[in-house]
């Protein structure tokens, strides 16, 4: 009878041959281990012989084990992509051959080591592949948690340079749009959505939402709006998006579709001015094509301030109750296009109702409603009565200001 460290010996004594073996078997087992591109041969190799050498020592002289290399492992494995579960597979198979080949010299006709011992060592063995697997996966999520804050901090820089116009040059701007998954020409839109407070995402899983129909995006956060890229290749690609983007309810604002990624920066303005006319509180998507007009008064708040308090101060002037009905009434009209019929119908009121209600918008203001010209100058003011920013300009501090 002998001692199980002689056994242990004599199989150290094979390590190089040993290490190139569990490799081998790693290999053929486990199908992501076989990409020579993505973990060479050789390094897998070097891993498996390190990692039977540190379990064989152990075995042999006991103490504490160390499971420092396990960690560089998982570090490693990490760093080239490879899945934890692959990881976690090829150490069983390496610990399985290892104890395999440990028992086959245990059992030979000169060196027969009791079952007892064999029982008893066993069960270290594998405690150790406990212990080194814990360590493997512990070192393989940190680092998968550190790679993805880097990619996430790149990404969002990318992000940050094509909004602000940093990258301007072609080749830039191609790569860029490659590491973010964009194609390198357009058309694209921009999104601009408001945060109800700092940091929150108003378009939450909006990206993923986007890439399963098929919509590659790229997005930034920002303390008051969740900002995006988004290649449209076809109209009915722009369909689907804006479908993703009124799912959210949030108040959303997109440009008019564009070419180059040169004028992301532009674009992002006209997806703030869509956002900026839409109604203060009222959840919606906005496009800027949709309304120029709206999309002019919110570009000029405080021109579009003065205008309202030209044209509609003595309808502003009036008591709350009144005014609304009035600035409801006109803005109802304007919606049916101009049919004093289908207004009755949306508010509920008989036509001559609707009828007396404009006529005394007209006195008010001293506009006809049958002339175009001031048709125009009452809708911009109307408009601008929507406007959020305008709403926070003095002008129409003093234009309310009486009820």
């Amino acid at each position: 009878m002998m001692d199980l460290s002689d056994a242990i010996a004599a199989i150290h004594e094979q390590l190089p041959e040993l290490g190139e073996r569990i490799a081998e078997r790693i290999r053929a087992d486990v199908p992501a281990y076989a990409d020579e591109s993505l973990i060479p041969f050789d390094s897998l190799r070097r891993s498996c012989t390190a990692n039977a050498d540190l379990v064989l020592r152990h075995l042999r002289r006991s103490g504490a084990p160390d499971p420092g290399p396990a960690r560089e492992t998982g570090r490693i494995r990490a760093e080239q992509g490879m899945p934890l579960a692959d990881i976690l597979h090829a150490y069983r198979i390496g610990f399985e051959f290892l104890w395999s080949e440990i028992l086959t010299q245990a059992r030979t006709p000169h060196t027969t080591v009791p079952d007892a011992q064999l029982v008893d060592r066993s069960a270290e063995i594998w405690h150790l592949f406990g212990l080194y697997a814990e360590a493997v996966a512990a070192a393989h999520r940190e680092t998968t948690a550190e790679l993805a804050v880097q990619r996430g901090a790149r990404r969002s820089a990318l992000v940050e340079a094509l909004f602000s116009g940093v990258i301007t040059d072609r080749i830039t701007l191609w790569d860029a749009a490659r590491e973010l998954g964009l194609p390198e020409r357009g058309p694209y839109s921009v999104v601009a959505a408001a945060a109800s407070s700092p940091g929150e995402e108003p378009l939450s899983g909006v990206e993923t939402s986007l890439r399963q129909a098929h919509l590659p995006s790229a997005w930034r956060l920002l303390p008051d709006q969740q900002i995006g890229l988004i290649a449209v290749a076809t109209p009915e690609a722009e369909a689907t998006g804006l479908r993703i983007l009124r799912r959210a309810g949030a108040r959303v604002g997109v440009s008019p579709r564009f070419s180059s990624l040169r004028d992301t920066p532009q674009a992002l303005r006209f997806a703030r001015l869509a956002l900026a006319g839409l109604p203060d509180g009222s959840p919606g998507v906005a496009r800027f094509d949709d309304n120029p007009l709206a999309m002019l008064v919110a570009a000029a708040p405080v021109e579009a301030a003065h205008l309202m308090n030209v044209v509609l101060k003595p309808v502003l002037d009036l008591p709350g109750l009144e005014r609304t009905r009035l600035l409801g009434t006109l803005e109802h009209w304007f919606d049916a296009g101009g049919s004093a019929a289908t207004t009755a119908e949306r508010l509920y009121v008989h036509p001559n109702t609707v009828r007396y209600r404009l006529r005394r918008v007209e006195e008010l203001t001293g506009r006809s409603l049958s002339d175009p010209h001031t048709v125009a100058d009452l809708r911009a003011a109307l408009l601008a009565t929507r406007s959020p920013a305008t709403a926070r300009s003095p002008d129409t501090d003093q234009a309310t200001s009486t009820e």
